[in-house]
């Protein structure tokens, strides 16, 4: 599958590898053959120049990440919501990332955050990605179909391990929910889910082949979509997490797969299926 002139650009978590100084994970970033990454800005104005002139010195791209939805209470969640957004849009990323809203707000409590997003994202002339995560807004398939239905320009980050969790299936009773999720992607986390959680322990394991392939196929009509509208660019991160992502050892917590190779092997493999 290649696709007409189209740019595919790939980002490496900074989930996971906190414990790396940014100049020393960008250099590791850039090395694996990486566009860029995909992290949080801290607040802090040193950690921040910090994450700046690394990003700057190996020439990487950032895509903001917001997953900080932890207040109950809608106003003050709301409140935190534009101040977080905020700080990642100063920052000029290419795109923004948000686990926006709660599986238990209503509708329109979700809906206010997405007309929020939209508009600090006009602007910023910032792309804003809600992504389908778990406990947040668009937790499952079925979930978000109603949700697209009713605000049809919303953009999504496709990570679909989540609903695959969620529904405990591979969703092949719920294509109509993918086919209009496919079409409403703008970012793709390339995580492989299962039945029972958002990560298998290692996708280059012969058992996990079905699950694979379902993401793959998922993840191919994305990029069909996007072609088909004469898109140039499509970004994507390997999104293989650490513990308790990682399954571990019992005691000893020794991960049972290498989260850093493992999405070195996501990106390649990618990479080479649609380039």
């Amino acid at each position: 599958m290649q696709p007409n002139k189209m740019t595919l650009q790939f980002f490496c978590p900074r989930w996971g590898q906190e414990h790396e100084t940014y100049d020393a994970f960008c250099r590791k970033v850039k090395e694996a053959g990486y566009d860029g990454i995909e992290a949080w800005v801290p607040f802090d104005a040193v950690e921040r120049e910090e994450q700046a002139k690394a990003l700057a010195k190996y020439n990487l791209l950032l895509i903001g990440q917001y997953y900080q939805s932890f207040e109950k209470d809608f106003e003050e969640h709301k409140c935190n919501y534009e101040k977080q957004l905020r700080n990642l849009l100063e920052a000029n990323p290419v795109k923004i990332d948000a686990q926006t809203g709660k599986d238990y707000f209503s509708f329109q409590e979700n809906k206010a955050l997405f007309d929020l997003a939209k508009g600090l994202s006009t602007e910023y002339n910032i792309p804003i990605a809600h992504e389908t995560h778990r406990n947040k807004a668009l937790f499952s398939a079925h979930g978000t179909k109603a949700i697209l239905e009713k605000i049809p320009d919303l953009p999504i980050t496709a990570d679909f391990s989540h609903w695959c969790n969620v529904a405990e299936s591979l969703l092949a009773d719920q294509q109509e929910a993918l086919e209009l999720a496919c079409t409403h992607a703008i970012h793709i986390h390339a995580r492989v889910g299962y039945e029972e959680g958002p990560q298998v322990n290692d996708p280059r394991s012969p058992e996990w082949e079905q699950q694979l392939n379902a993401h793959l196929q998922w993840w191919d009509a994305i990029l069909k979509h996007h072609q088909k509208n004469g898109a140039t660019n499509l970004t994507i991160t390997p999104e293989f997490g650490p513990f308790p992502y990682m399954p571990t050892v019992p005691y000893t917590r020794e991960p049972l797969s290498s989260q850093w190779d493992i999405n070195v092997y996501m990106m390649e493999l990618l990479r080479k299926r649609y380039q």
